[in-house]
């Protein structure tokens, strides 16, 4: 069992069962506890939990309904109205047993009602364990643009316990997979490189694997807990892959592990044309994304929506769009502005990629 300690939250990588939560929901046994899961966790983790604790045998379910169109404020309030309903008060417990919209959503409403309740996760995706649930951050989408309202706030504690990831379909591990590759290319080089020869779900499973990659992003969030300075870096991927992400949500939606995957290749590219980095470093990274997630197509109108939706990034500094870049692999740089002509051969570049796959 490894334990970390980071901010207000104390991480524990390992059974769960062997790990302290039995104790920690044991301090409310006086208090209620909600497990906030949505369908999958319902049903594939949520039985597992409470067959293990007996302590949860009275706990309240609250059941979140799937999907990035669903993380919203609508179905925050429907949350709202059940916690005023059932008296649940500041001293309760919320459990988020789920992945990363869970964490996220589940952070979010335990951190607005009554001012903050006490909360605890429990991730059960790779993405969840290795970033969605790390470092604070709790949000919901407003308007089809990604995390526009949102709070600052840790859980007490984090439980990651590899075993949930069994009840994962293997596309599910590459949600996760493009975050650790983020990871490595923003401060780790040696990470990268582990992580570019991983050839299966199972590699990934690793909790020495996870355990780096999380360090990655304890150290910079550490160093910066709010996103003045250097955590802005664990954004590189992002400003173009929230931008796709949101531009499919209304049509057919993409993960956002495989969104970020674009958005790295893409920005990768952008960090090629400013002569940041090699060539040689460019084709590494490309390589990799395009051997391990699906290519993308878009139309001039499309690449148009795309370019708007940037313009509403929470990075950017009035008209002008913010992007992180690579210096080199395992270093990143940040506050890069960039023109919407450079952004668009990015997003053509993509197109050139994907065209070379059909």
């Amino acid at each position: 069992m490894k334990i970390i300690q980071s901010l207000a939250s104390q991480i524990e990588i390992g059974d769960i069962t062997l790990s302290s939560f039995a104790n920690v929901i044991d301090l409310y046994s006086k208090a209620n506890i909600i497990i906030i899961v949505d369908e999958n966790t319902h049903d594939y983790c949520l039985e597992f939990l409470m067959t293990n604790f007996s302590a949860l045998a009275n706990a309240e379910i609250i059941l979140l309904p799937e999907g990035e169109e669903n993380k919203v404020m609508e179905v925050c309030f429907q949350v709202w109205e059940t916690f005023t309903e059932f008296n649940f008060s500041r001293k309760d417990l919320i459990i988020n047993l789920g992945g990363g919209i869970v964490t996220d959503m589940g952070g979010f409403i335990a951190s607005i009602f009554k001012r903050g309740m006490n909360f605890i996760h429990i991730p059960t995706s790779l993405l969840g364990m290795v970033d969605a649930s790390i470092g604070g951050k709790n949000g919901v989408d407003l308007a089809g643009f990604k995390n526009q309202l949102g709070v600052f706030n840790n859980p007490s504690h984090i439980f990651i316990d590899v075993s949930f990831l069994h009840t994962l379909p293997e596309r599910e591990f590459y949600n996760g997979y493009a975050e650790m590759l983020k990871h490595g290319l923003i401060a780790d080089a040696k990470l990268w490189k582990d992580l570019i020869v991983v050839k299966s779900d199972v590699e990934l499973m690793d909790e020495k694997l996870i355990y780096r990659t999380i360090k990655v992003k304890l150290d910079i969030v550490k160093a910066d807990p709010k996103e003045q300075n250097v955590r802005m870096k664990l954004n590189f991927g992002h400003t173009i892959g929230h931008a796709l992400e949101s531009h499919f949500l209304s049509s057919t939606p993409i993960a956002h592990g495989h969104a970020v995957a674009l958005g790295i290749c893409a920005e990768a590219y952008l960090s090629l044309k400013k002569k940041k980095i090699t060539q040689e470093e460019y084709k590494e990274i490309e390589a990799v994304i395009v051997r391990n997630f699906p290519m993308i197509q878009l139309t001039d109108e499309e690449i148009k929506d795309v370019l708007e939706i940037m313009k509403n990034d929470k990075k950017n500094n009035g008209s002008a769009i913010n992007f992180v870049l690579l210096d080199k692999i395992g270093e990143a740089v940040i506050n890069i502005n960039l023109k919407q002509k450079e952004i668009g051969e990015a997003l053509f570049h993509l197109n050139v990629l994907g065209s070379a796959l059909n």
